[in-house]
């Protein structure tokens, strides 16, 4: 692998016509890629794509905005001992949504801190979705308490990656600290609002994703977007940051590596 897309979804009904099409064309162009899961359903089927492809990797979990789903705990600790599933999530809080009840906002906490120590008791990272209400940061300040007492309480054992991060530089440091990554997709082709921030974190905190089907980089917005799109994210990260693009893909590269531990 020469590029690996940290959050991806192509076993989403998106790619239904053309899956192993693209799985290879991700082979072709030597991408590696985490797929995703926000629902039991869609954990299963993004462990079974990942079966037949060594560039590809599996997370599983329940996604905040599924709170209608029971989390099946016995079914997600059974795919979260398989070795091509890397991480848990998609996992996380979600205050996107004025209208949500607090009873809601309450389920989601719990369900996330299933999903944690599901996490670190297979020492394995978690993909973390937190969307904060318009123009607050406040999904975030909640995370990053969470996430604080349970750091206190099992250390190096709890780590992951705040995916399409979105916060500022504050939130930004907080996770570092933590020892997070933040990963940004192909957004920051186009919008330039994520640019001191993203000049801010630390190389080895940085990760690329592409969210696909969704968020499509620049020349290609508005349509179905695919992993491969990895490779526009490096290339904005290095203009962004006034580095060496060779020097950022191999950075970002590592870092995932190091995170979902493959080589």
């Amino acid at each position: 692998m020469q590029y690996f897309d940290a959050h991806c979804h192509i076993q989403f009904s998106a790619y239904d016509d053309d899956r192993e099409a693209v799985v290879k064309r991700m082979q072709e162009a030597e991408v590696g890629g985490l797929v995703v899961g926000v629902n039991l359903a869609s954990s299963q089927a993004a462990f079974e794509l990942v079966q037949s492809a060594e560039n590809l990797f599996a997370s599983v979990g329940l996604h905040p905005n599924d709170m209608s789903e029971v989390f099946d705990l016995e079914a997600f600790e059974e795919l979260a001992r398989q070795p091509k599933v890397v991480a848990l999530g998609e996992c996380g809080l979600d205050y996107y949504r004025p209208e949500e009840p607090a009873a809601v906002k309450q389920k989601q906490k719990k369900v996330f801190e299933q999903q944690i120590e599901l996490a670190v008791k297979y020492n394995k990272p978690l993909m973390i979705h937190s969307r904060p209400s318009k123009g607050t940061q406040d999904a975030y300040h909640d995370t990053i308490d969470l996430l604080t007492s349970k750091k206190h309480k099992y250390g190096d054992r709890l780590k992951g990656d705040m995916h399409f991060f979105v916060g500022g530089i504050e939130e930004a440091r907080k996770f570092v600290d933590l020892d997070f990554t933040l990963s940004y997709t192909a957004v920051i082709t186009f919008a330039r609002d994520y640019d001191e921030v993203i000049r801010y974190i630390p190389r080895t905190h940085l990760l690329t994703e592409t969210d696909s089907p969704y968020v499509a980089p620049a020349p290609n917005r508005g349509k179905r977007n695919e992993p491969l799109a990895a490779k526009e994210v490096v290339k904005a990260f290095a203009q962004i940051r006034g580095e060496e693009e060779e020097d950022v893909r191999l950075a970002v590269l590592q870092n995932a590596a190091k995170i979902f531990s493959f080589s």
